[in-house]
């Protein structure tokens, strides 16, 4: 494997962890950082890049997820559970939607529409995410079983807070399927932990 291949795989896993992070933070808050929002949303339309980094031109933004993936594997304390579980949930549902080849035709006609909506919104309107979110539930979650979503029941019930989530965990399938193409397996995760590691500490230093 080569340390290109390495370097952008673990791009895109940061961007998995980013997106999962901004889902705990909304659940657990009720309350979003739009700039960050609007960046991992943004992942879900660019679906012909020419190279990985087109994927993610916030740089600020993946050094969160780069964090994260340091704060998963790494020998330390900081490893969330909760994280874990999100994340195994949504590498199992995009296994399940690069097998359907409807849900895949599926889901590239409704990112289309959402880029004719954008013509007359803002990618972080309530009506653009509330689409996003219908993507999320209509073609994803019809995969396979729901991912239970921890948080405070109080701002778990506010539709716009659901509308977020839902949207958000689009932008992490997005970087699973990604991550997915250039190679990612759910092994390497432990066989290359170390390397993956490393990776995210000078991809962080770098940006």
């Amino acid at each position: 494997m080569t340390d290109s291949i390495l370097h952008e795989r673990t791009m895109a896993f940061a961007g998995i962890l980013q997106a999962i992070g901004q889902v705990q933070y909304i659940a657990r808050h009720g309350e979003s950082d739009e700039q960050a929002l609007a960046a991992s949303l943004q992942t879900i339309l660019v679906t012909n890049p020419d190279n990985t980094a087109d994927v993610y031109p916030n740089k600020d933004l993946l050094n969160k997820g780069y964090q994260l993936i340091q704060n998963q594997l790494g020998d330390g304390s900081n490893k969330d559970v909760e994280t874990t579980r999100y994340l195994v949930g949504i590498l199992a549902l995009e296994r399940k939607l690069a097998r359907s080849s409807d849900g895949m035709g599926m889901l590239a006609e409704r990112i289309n529409q959402v880029h004719r909506q954008l013509h007359h919104f803002a990618i972080t309107d309530e009506q653009v995410i509330a689409n996003f979110a219908s993507i999320y539930s209509d073609v994803i979650s019809a995969l396979g079983p729901k991912l239970q979503i921890s948080g405070n029941p109080a701002f778990l019930k506010q539709t716009n807070v659901q509308n977020k989530i839902r949207a958000l965990l689009l932008a992490a399938m997005r970087s699973a399927v990604l991550w997915r193409q250039l190679g990612g397996k759910r092994r390497h995760l432990v066989f290359a932990r170390k390397a993956i590691y490393d990776v995210a500490v000078n991809s962080q230093k770098n940006n």
